[in-house]
């Protein structure tokens, strides 16, 4: 039987996915690192859509995690068909607010993990006679952010890998598409220590994680290479490309210094 693998599936857009994709009877492979919630969510799932899901719960921000997962659907014997790469998060705040590690710690996960679960699973992908990537990027990837200088730089490697990917993979069954979500609904804010002033910006903006799981898998399986969520996210990407880089860093400036 054919999987679809999902990190960070826990919760949020991750979780969402994962439901997403269980509606469309797929079997799913969960990873994130609270066995709590994983058992949680799987339970839900299996009961609700009638799929098989196992999970694996395990710190994605390890240096060789990629590895270890695989070694575990390798164990198991397990086929998958769909890779999403949804894992990643952010922290607001001047380079020096955090520690190295920890700003090391988000460059792994979002980056490096990422990366690694793609060149790790590509020959399971490659044998199905359909498969798919989803990595999850950000519509910070579209500008530079003062005080989200790392994580927006993080998503800028995410969207523009991907995007090579795709026309790597040109010729075999593998399909690779980016997905940019904006503000969402989900806990991201308050582990980045988001301020006051971002959040009410956001508001206006805000998305549901199930909105955006809709769009994304909707992309994905219509081969997608890019696709930003929401109107106001596409056109504020939009006019990012359009206006001068001086004046979208300082008015991202403004909305992200507390």
């Amino acid at each position: 039987m054919s999987y679809a693998l999902i990190t960070g599936a826990s919760k949020g857009i991750g979780k969402e996915i994962a439901a997403e994709l269980a509606s469309r009877k797929y079997n799913l492979l969960l990873v994130a690192r609270s066995e709590e919630l994983l058992q949680k969510v799987a339970s839900e799932l299996k009961s609700r859509y009638k799929v098989e899901v196992d999970y694996l719960a395990i710190d994605l921000a390890q240096i060789g995690v990629a590895q270890q997962v695989f070694d575990w659907v390798n164990t198991k014997k397990y086929e998958v068909s769909i890779l999403v790469n949804n894992a990643g998060y952010g922290l607001v705040g001047p380079l020096g607010h955090y520690s190295i590690e920890k700003n090391r710690d988000m460059m792994t996960l979002n980056m490096l993990t990422l990366t690694e679960m793609c060149q790790t699973f590509l020959p399971i992908l490659k044998r199905q006679s359909k498969s798919y990537i989803m990595n999850i990027a950000s519509s910070t990837a579209y500008q530079a952010l003062p005080h989200m200088a790392i994580y927006a730089a993080t998503k800028v490697f995410v969207l523009n890998f991907t995007r090579a990917l795709k026309h790597e993979l040109d010729g075999t069954s593998v399909s690779v598409t980016a997905i940019s979500p904006g503000s969402t609904a989900t806990d991201f804010n308050d582990r980045a220590e988001v301020g006051e002033k971002a959040m009410k910006a956001a508001e206006k903006v805000m998305m549901t994680p199930t909105e955006v799981a809709q769009i994304a898998v909707k992309s994905m399986f219509g081969g997608s290479t890019e696709v930003v969520t929401g109107f106001i996210n596409k056109l504020g990407a939009f006019m990012a490309w359009l206006a001068p880089k001086s004046i979208t860093e300082k008015v991202a400036k403004g909305i992200y210094e507390k």
